[in-house]
């Protein structure tokens, strides 16, 4: 019996070997349990420790002046980037402050932020197999208070936030050159 047993343990590690090198050479595509592309459980989870993990972004080294924007951030924005350990895992967050009203130009809001923040919108370059289709971005909206915002039909916007569609975080940044998502480095 001794001998069958360790036959069965060296199958076993040899099985479990080779199913981690198969999800490292080829991940597995992340699934929200929801079975939707955003808002679901997994999603607001990460958004919450994201938040967290965010603590002090106004300070990240990495900070834009305060910049001419568009829809649907804002007339003015400030981009931030940084790399952050969410979850016991390193990732790239890009993050935007968005800012509006009408008495709002770049020196007004330079000088009082806080003052015209209507929202900050965040991107973070998840783990291989969360969105391969999408550079595995993560997307999420939060409003000044931290909290998540909604779309019309109430779902929270965390996660892939309007994939599939006509529009939406998605579809505007698959617009980026150079096929990164990212507007900020575009000429």
């Amino acid at each position: 019996m001794g001998s069958l047993w360790k036959w069965g343990v060296v199958a076993a590690v040899a099985a479990l070997a080779a199913l981690a090198l198969m999800t490292s050479v080829c991940p597995v595509k992340y699934v929200e349990p929801s079975g939707q592309p955003f808002g679901g459980a997994g999603d607001v989870a990460f958004a919450e420790s994201l938040w967290e993990v965010m603590d002090g972004y106004l300070d990240w080294p990495m900070q834009s002046d305060v910049l001419v924007g568009g829809t649907p951030h804002g007339a003015l924005v400030r981009l931030y980037y940084n790399t952050l350990q969410i979850d016991g895992r390193n990732f790239h967050v890009v993050a935007k402050d968005n800012f509006g009203g009408e008495d709002a130009t770049i020196e007004s809001v330079a000088a009082s932020p806080g003052d015209y923040l209507g929202a900050v919108t965040v991107m973070v370059q998840r783990e291989p197999g969360y969105d391969p289709d999408n550079a595995n971005w993560y997307w999420v909206k939060y409003l000044p208070d931290g909290s998540l915002d909604i779309n019309p039909a109430g779902i929270q916007l965390a996660g892939r936030v309007a994939k599939g569609a006509e529009s939406g975080c998605i579809a505007c940044h698959l617009k980026a050159e150079n096929a990164d998502y990212l507007f900020s480095n575009d000429p």
